[in-house]
C-alpha cells in the first residue's frame, strides 16, 4: 500500500508564507500527476493545484498567483509554496498521486492562518 507523506504545515500569519512537501515512496514518480487538495471543517475537499508529468501546472482560482506547485522527480517529492496567506486558506492539505487506475493520498497536514 502506497502512503504519501505530507509535511510543512503549521501556523502562519495573514500575509505570511509556508511551503508544503509531499514525498511519494515506492512509486514510479515521473509517471504520476501530482496534486494538492484541501479541506476545512464543514466543507468538501477542494482542488488546490496540480502538476502534470511534463511540469504543466494549473491552479484553483482562489490560489492563482499566490501558490506555486513544483516537483522534483529525483526526490519523489512535490511541493506547494504558499504566499500571501489568508485566513480562508486554513485547512488540512492533502497530497495525491494519480496514474491510470492508481490513486494515492496522504494523511494530510494542517495549515492554520491566523493573527
Amino acid at each position: 500500500q502506497v502512503q504519501l507523506v505530507e509535511s510543512g504545515g503549521g501556523l502562519a500569519q495573514p500575509g505570511g508564507s509556508l511551503m508544503l512537501s509531499c514525498v511519494a515512496p515506492g512509486i514510479t514518480f515521473p509517471r504520476y500527476t501530482m496534486a494538492w487538495y484541501r479541506q476545512s471543517p464543514g466543507r468538501q475537499r477542494e482542488f488546490v493545484a496540480r502538476i502534470a508529468t511534463g511540469g504543466r501546472a494549473n491552479y484553483a482560482d482562489s490560489v492563482q498567483g499566490r501558490f506555486t506547485i513544483s516537483r522534483d522527480n529525483a526526490k519523489n517529492t512535490v511541493y506547494l509554496q504558499m504566499t500571501s496567506l489568508k485566513p480562508e486558506d486554513t485547512a488540512v492539505y492533502y497530497c495525491s498521486a494519480r496514474w491510470e487506475l492508481a490513486d494515492y493520498w496522504g494523511q494530510g497536514t494542517q495549515v492554520t492562518v491566523s493573527a
